[in-house]
């Protein structure tokens, strides 16, 4: 079976969609979720950490799996654990069950996207796969866009539950797609790595200074985007008493600053490298948490004030992933999928650990979140000099 361009690219931009739309769309219902299980707001929000150690757990895994069984059989598995336990979640009644079912939610959720560039590698290679992926990079960003506006309609429809009924729904549909439109596309002449060789492969990785580097400068620019984002129901909608039908516009901002980055970023390229891109945006991050903090400190924080500086923050991520992610594979060619795979994991680990630095406390204050903000932005600008250091490179 032949597979057109178009084809992989929308089933593979649909499957990789799931992750922002199992975040973002039951943002706006944060305050409504805390009600129904009888929680605070700032540990009803920790479930979005939670769900990030389950997803990044779900890629390590789900990775070495793939490449063992095939892609369709781990595809499968996982949107079928992804859509059981979204079920699930409907029925809630407490905290802690909230959590342990967005946990398995993730593993599921982790298994099936870890496979996304999997499959456009199997099937495509030099040009073509990457207008597969600039393809399907278009699609996926109308996903972190368009989520929270799904979850706000389906707020006003119903209630909370109605948002993991279409989480399903989605699973679903997807399982019924990929199952029917993709054939397994993984070569059964490909040799498959023992767990011994795995290891030994994420551990060439982590002995590797200068890819440590940019994985840190990833890994930090996430943490700082997630901190924003487990902050943001109670900070726009509780502190600053944004309503939830508002709430995915000024959310949605952040998604369309930072595909304005990414279009800057090609057009910087054109001039300078992207270890360079990836300097600029990391100094433009730090200067917009810097002020974030300046703001709050002198007490004139607003919708007006804090919403342009972490849209400034959050935009830069545009600059920072693609320059990194492309610096850090470049020197592991040979096991592209096994250092995507550490990466992932990685970068969702710390955007799980920022958002328990913002919401376990439950401090009544933006000040969790532009502190973390803060914390992370200066680690991921000393991670890349320490680590990867200054020396220029060419483009």
């Amino acid at each position: 079976m032949t597979l057109s361009t178009r084809r992989v690219a929308v089933l593979v931009a649909a499957n990789t969609a799931l992750a922002p739309f199992a975040i973002d769309a039951y943002l706006p219902a944060m305050p409504a979720l805390a009600e129904a299980v009888g929680a605070s707001i700032h540990h009803t929000e920790l479930s979005i950490s939670v769900f990030l150690f389950g997803f990044a757990i779900g890629q390590l895994t789900g990775g070495p799996m793939s490449d063992r069984l095939g892609r369709k059989p781990v595809l499968l598995t996982g949107l079928l654990v992804f859509c059981l336990a979204s079920l699930a979640i409907t029925q809630v009644s407490s905290l802690q069950t909230l959590w342990a079912l967005r946990f398995v939610q993730a593993l599921g959720g982790g298994a099936c996207v870890v496979n996304s560039a999997a499959i456009v590698r199997d099937c495509f290679s030099g040009r073509e796969a990457a207008k597969v992926m600039s393809t399907m990079a278009m699609i996926m960003m109308l996903a972190p866009l368009a989520a929270p506006a799904v979850g706000s309609g389906l707020l006003y429809l119903a209630d909370w539950w109605l948002i993991f009924v279409f989480l399903a729904a989605y699973a679903a549909f997807l399982g019924w797609l990929l199952g029917t439109r993709l054939p397994e596309t993984r070569s059964p002449d490909l040799p498959t790595a023992s767990f011994r060789q795995v290891l030994g492969n994420y551990a060439s990785v982590f002995r590797h200074r200068e890819a440590m580097g940019y994985i840190c400068a990833v890994a930090m620019a996430f943490a700082g985007m997630f901190a924003f984002i487990t902050a943001s129901p109670f900070l726009y909608m509780d502190y600053y008493g944004l309503s939830p039908a508002m709430y995915p516009v000024v959310f949605g901002a952040n998604v369309v600053v930072m595909a304005s980055s990414n279009r800057l970023n090609i057009f910087l390229l054109k001039y300078f490298s992207p270890q360079q891109n990836l300097r600029l945006g990391l100094g433009v991050q730090l200067l917009a948490a810097s002020s974030l903090v300046l703001v709050v400190a002198l007490g004139v924080d607003s919708l007006y004030t804090v919403v342009p500086l972490i849209m400034l923050f959050m935009g830069q991520v545009g600059l920072i992933t693609p320059n990194a992610m492309s610096s850090m594979l470049e020197k592991f060619s040979h096991m592209s999928a096994t250092a995507t795979a550490l990466l992932g994991s990685i970068q969702f680990s710390c955007g799980a650990l920022a958002g328990v630095l913002v919401g376990a406390f439950e401090v009544e204050s933006p000040w969790p979140m532009v502190l973390t903000m803060l914390g992370v932005s200066t680690l991921g600008n000393l991670g890349l000099r320490l680590l990867a250091g200054r020396k220029p490179h060419t483009g």
